[in-house]
């Protein structure tokens, strides 16, 4: 059986994204044995939107890592992921940076391509050619990361001669994840990321097949498949199993054994790692819910899941 590793949700949507409990959770996760603590970003819900309630009330995904950074010791700190269309690589190299300084190495940086109209509206941004964008926005950051003062010239960014500082404490600056699930995009993924983050829309249960992708686009830019990391969003559903379209038991739905079995099996489908994200549970990630009891949920959740009760 493939080991898989296990991270945690930040509790940043909905009833439970209160400092209070997004300090104690991070506390919580942290000495329970999870790897990673991850967030997400949605910047604005138009009017008249039916979107799930997670998306409903979210706080800013790197605003809410730095607050879990100065509570925490040792879990690394993801998120998964910031659409790149919306902020220029600059920007975000120097926020990214930051965060893995106050964290002491501890972030991770999941991208993704954007999707909904109204934030590319919102931000200035052009939904044009956004994949073509990717690989040159990855460019950009590793070279204000590495320290080299050279700078370049691209198509769509420019790094004039000149460094950043302070630079980040991980070589190399944090691991860059890559979101997306069309062929091209898990294509991208095996040539240029450091892994691939899933979404919550992703169909676990062809984990496998799309792994393959990603892996021999890799093997196929001369890259080791191996080296490169799966990290799946993981939506619990704990208590009563939820039926998917098929009929068949959602995947980590159901009672913690469960849940637990699933996590591994996805780890032998080539997922080094799962993350329990309970922002997509109703009963915590609402704004409508009671966040006392979204919180007891909650943390009921993550003690019976941790690594360590497994």
């Amino acid at each position: 059986m493939s080991q898989v590793d296990i991270g945690f949700g930040a509790p940043v949507s909905g009833a439970w994204a209160t400092p209070a409990y997004l300090s104690e959770v991070a506390r919580a996760a942290d000495a329970a044995g999870y790897r990673t603590l991850w967030s997400f970003q949605r910047l604005l819900i138009p009017q008249g939107s039916s979107m799930e309630p997670v998306y409903q009330s979210v706080l800013d995904p790197m605003a809410a890592l730095a607050y879990a950074a100065a509570v925490t010791s040792r879990i690394r700190l993801g998120v998964a992921v910031i659409n790149l269309p919306f902020v220029s690589p600059g920007y975000l190299a120097k926020q990214a940076a930051s965060l893995d300084v106050l964290s002491a190495g501890r972030h991770e940086l999941g991208l993704g391509i954007g999707w909904m109209p109204e934030e590319f509206s919102l931000t200035g941004a052009e939904m044009a050619r956004r994949g073509a964008r990717t690989a040159e926005y990855v460019r950009t950051l590793r070279t204000l990361w590495s320290g080299d003062e050279g700078g370049f010239s691209g198509e769509f960014y420019q790094v004039p001669a000149g460094r950043q500082d302070p630079g980040p404490v991980q070589p190399g600056g944090p691991p860059i994840l890559l979101g997306g699930m069309a062929k091209t995009a898990l294509q991208r993924i095996g040539r240029i990321g450091d892994g691939w983050v899933t979404s919550s829309r992703t169909d676990l249960s062809r984990i496998g097949e799309l792994i393959s992708v990603v892996r021999e686009s890799a093997e196929e830019a001369g890259r080791d498949p191996a080296a490169i990391r799966v990290v799946c969003r993981g939506v619990v559903r704990a208590g009563e199993p939820l039926a998917g379209p098929d009929g068949q038991r959602l995947l980590l739905s159901g009672s913690f054994e469960q849940i637990r079995e699933d996590a591994a099996w996805l780890g032998e489908q080539g997922v080094t790692e799962v993350f329990y994200d309970l922002n997509w549970d109703p009963q915590v990630g609402n704004p409508a819910a009671d966040s006392a009891a979204a919180a007891v949920r909650a943390m009921d959740i993550l003690h019976a899941l941790a690594p360590a009760a497994g």
